[in-house]
């Protein structure tokens, strides 16, 4: 086994010692879905929405509970934490280099977003028949670059801060940012225009996903910004992470 493998498996074992961590990345989007459609009903279509129902458009929104969760509190605070504790400083007195540390966190955080992706769609069209993601291509164009910016953007927050307090006074800001355009609080129907166009180019790009989602190709420039945003932060993230 590589020391990628060993590190990515020792941090997943910590990760699911944590219920409240995958229990938020995996469980809670399609909960809050699901509430919300018996709250308010799914069966009714409105005009309004182009004569969909209200919980057709809300099932993008509810993968964004997941994606500023990991890639915005959890794994910038982890490691963070983990500078603190001095775990990347002797990670680097070992032949496991420090990087793959990031590399571990990444894989698996991804893979718990995926894992919270998957069961908003299966329990979405169980429960209320939300139509599965209908443009594949372009829903998995749209979540890929979503994740990777948003995660890039929480890599550079644990690259610049220096303490567990620092890390959260960054990280709050931008988790209800990102919450809020992303329409989890409120439905982005509900938003002003100027709002929801700014939520259009902010990651994770949640219209872009909801077009591929509805069964239309998302547009180019959202996910052009997203690509962008992902290289300017990763790259930032690398140049400025520190190890101690």
């Amino acid at each position: 086994m590589t020391h990628l493998a060993k590190i990515t498996a020792v941090e997943a074992r910590l990760l699911f010692r944590e219920p409240g961590t995958w229990i938020v990345g995996i469980l809670l989007p399609a909960f809050v879905l699901v509430v919300i459609g018996l709250i308010f009903g799914s069966h009714e279509t409105e005009p309004g929405l182009g004569g969909r129902r209200y919980i057709d458009l809300l099932a993008p929104s509810m993968v964004v509970i997941s994606l500023a969760t990991l890639g915005i509190s959890t794994m910038p605070a982890r490691l963070v934490k983990y500078r603190e504790l001095g775990v990347l400083r002797r990670l680097s007195t070992t032949p496991v280099e420090p990087s793959a540390l990031l590399i571990a966190q990444l894989i698996i955080n991804v893979a718990v977003a995926i894992g919270g992706l998957l069961v908003v769609i299966v329990v979405g069209n169980l429960a209320f028949q939300v139509p599965v993601p209908q443009h594949i291509p372009g829903f998995v164009a749209a979540f890929l670059l979503g994740v990777s910016s948003l995660f890039a953007l929480g890599l550079l927050v644990a690259a610049v801060a220096p303490t567990s307090g620092v890390a959260n006074a960054m990280i709050w800001p931008i988790f209800i940012t990102v919450m809020f355009l992303g329409g989890v609080y409120l439905p982005r129907w509900l938003l002003p225009e100027a709002i929801v166009k700014i939520g259009d180019f902010t990651p994770p790009g949640v219209q872009a996903m909801l077009d591929a989602w509805l069964g239309t190709a998302p547009q180019l420039l959202p996910l052009v910004i997203m690509a962008a945003i992902t290289i300017v932060a990763g790259t930032a993230a690398a140049r400025l992470f520190r190890w101690e």
